[in-house]
């Protein structure tokens, strides 16, 4: 028997990680054999409100907002300091911060795996999120990402697009001057219509490919035009509600993003967990 030394061992296993990676089978990772197509429900308001007290449930039983905290303040902090030493990044903050939203279910689809395993009757450990590596769906989940990290930088693009096509290409002499050219000239104030109405097309399209789609793979097979097309579907079903729901998401991470980013420390786990939870609602 070949007892391995510490450098074999550290140069072997990421190749084991990686082989690790989408190699659960279907019926280790789903407790019950779940299959398509499925039934959209209706849902109403008080569907939201178990949602996310539900959510608040699993935020409390998990407390993954320390884990969130010491992603965010890292992140936060060099993000600020790009723009402090970077004057042209300046009339990106805002569409930077609301641009979150869009990712929102990629962001938290790990959280979303908790709740799942809640559901089992567990009480998982915050590193057992990391088992949804070796989910089947592992491939299509990834490629759901890359759709909503394009739907990102596709509104960054616009954003700046906006931005120069109302103040120019001039970079801000600073924070006070920005700030008072938006909202004091007409020029600035057309910056502001154009983002508002380009981001909320953008925002339907997120709410609409995203608002089902990370839950469903986690929860069963299929494949990423099957996820995008029942998230589609339980939007034109339930268009009033789940747009309340995208503007709870929006005003939650908004208010969590004026603390210095801290706030989305609580939010988005909150958000995440409930989204699992509202997905339940709406798919049978």
């Amino acid at each position: 028997m070949h007892i391995r030394n510490p450098i074999e061992w550290a140069l072997s296993a990421p190749g084991h990680a990686v082989e690790e990676i989408g190699a659960a089978d279907g019926e280790t990772y789903w407790a019950e054999a779940k299959t398509l197509p499925v039934n959209i429900r209706r849902i109403g308001i008080e569907d939201l409100a178990v949602a996310l007290r539900r959510g608040f449930e699993d935020f409390e039983a998990d407390r993954t907002d320390i884990v969130v905290l010491a992603l965010v303040f890292p992140i936060a902090g060099l993000f600020l300091s790009a723009v402090v030493a970077n004057g042209h990044l300046l009339p990106l903050v805002v569409p930077l911060v609301a641009g979150f939203a869009l990712i929102g279910p990629l962001a938290s689809v790990w959280l979303m795996e908790l709740s799942r395993l809640r559901e089992f009757g567990r009480t998982p450990r915050v590193i057992e999120a990391a088992g949804i590596l070796r989910s089947p769906q592992i491939g299509a989940i990834l490629a759901m990402g890359g759709l909503q990290i394009l739907l990102l930088l596709l509104w960054l693009g616009a954003a700046e697009f906006i931005y120069i096509r109302t103040l120019g290409a001039a970079e801000p002499r600073s924070v006070a001057a920005f700030v008072a050219a938006a909202l004091t000239t007409p020029a600035g104030w057309a910056m502001m219509a154009a983002g508002l109405c380009t981001g909320f097309v953008f925002a339907v399209a997120a709410l609409a490919i995203g608002v089902t789609s990370f839950p469903l793979l986690l929860d069963r097979p299929a494949d990423m035009p099957a996820a995008l097309g029942i998230s589609i579907r339980a939007l034109r079903r339930n268009p009033a509600i789940l747009g309340l729901w995208g503007l709870i998401v929006l005003v939650g991470l908004a208010l969590g993003a004026v603390p210095g980013l801290l706030g989305i420390a609580i939010v988005l786990p909150i958000l995440g967990h409930s989204t699992w939870h509202l997905y339940r609602r709406i798919i049978d």
